[in-house]
């Protein structure tokens, strides 16, 4: 099985339509969403239609479906525009996601961690996670192949357990500022859409990491029209 990991999309649609495109060349047997993916100043209507169209995916919930529909303390000028264009329908479709779902005996979904959806797996902060942070994130979690997202930052790692964790990157919003647990950034160093594919072979489960070029100046010239700066260079460079 061939299954596609694509997370944090932050209403690009012109991203998302890229590895799309790309992940139906490479014969993929699943796709699955871990979430963030509407919350922005770009497209959240558009980004929700064509992924409500998708048959066959999966959808988990990301920290900011959350808050799109709450609209608390932690939503941010994305989750209020995104709250504000998107339909009725498309609220009650992000409010029945989950952020966590087991997808088969051996891939373990989620969008943060296992416990959380605002704590990330194999970061923290702009830093790599250590052995030990990653195993008290795990918590008793056995699945051969966790799925991630959240920290926007691709990377894989295989435990001492033998687990495979794999976190796909952004495919819609490549670089950001934070300031929790401490002001950072995060930067992919490229405007490319980015996505997963994990693959079980006879020597165990795979992950590859794939960058994807897309036409990201219309998404640009978008974020600059909402008078959004930040990701303008964002989308632009991958850059903040």
């Amino acid at each position: 099985m061939r299954i596609a990991m694509i997370s944090d999309i932050h209403g690009n649609l012109a991203a998302l339509e890229a590895v799309t495109a790309d992940l139906h060349l490479r014969g993929v047997d699943q796709v699955v969403n871990l979430g963030d993916s509407l919350s922005g100043p770009l497209l959240p209507k558009e980004t929700a239609e064509f992924l409500m169209s998708q048959a066959g995916w999966i959808h988990l919930a990301g920290n900011h479906e959350r808050q799109i529909l709450e609209l608390n303390e932690r939503s941010g000028s994305g989750d209020a525009y995104a709250h504000q264009q998107i339909t009725a329908e498309q609220k009650a479709w992000i409010a029945s996601l989950k952020p966590v779902l087991s997808l088969n005996e051996e891939v373990l979904l989620c969008h943060g961690t296992p416990a959380s959806d605002t704590t990330t797996l194999l970061q923290v902060a702009d830093r790599n996670a250590t052995s030990q942070e990653i195993k008290e994130r795990l918590g008793q979690q056995t699945a051969a192949v966790i799925a991630c997202g959240h920290s926007h930052v691709a990377r894989s790692v295989r435990t001492a357990d033998g687990q495979l964790i794999v976190n796909p990157g952004s495919v819609g919003h490549p670089a950001y500022e934070y300031d929790y647990p401490y002001p950072h950034k995060i930067e992919s160093g490229s405007p490319d859409a980015r996505y997963a594919i994990i693959e079980k072979t006879q020597h165990g489960w795979i992950a590859s990491l794939i960058n994807v070029p897309y036409a990201y100046q219309q998404m640009a010239e978008l974020a600059a029209s909402r008078g959004r700066e930040d990701w303008v260079r964002a989308l632009g460079s991958g850059y903040i």
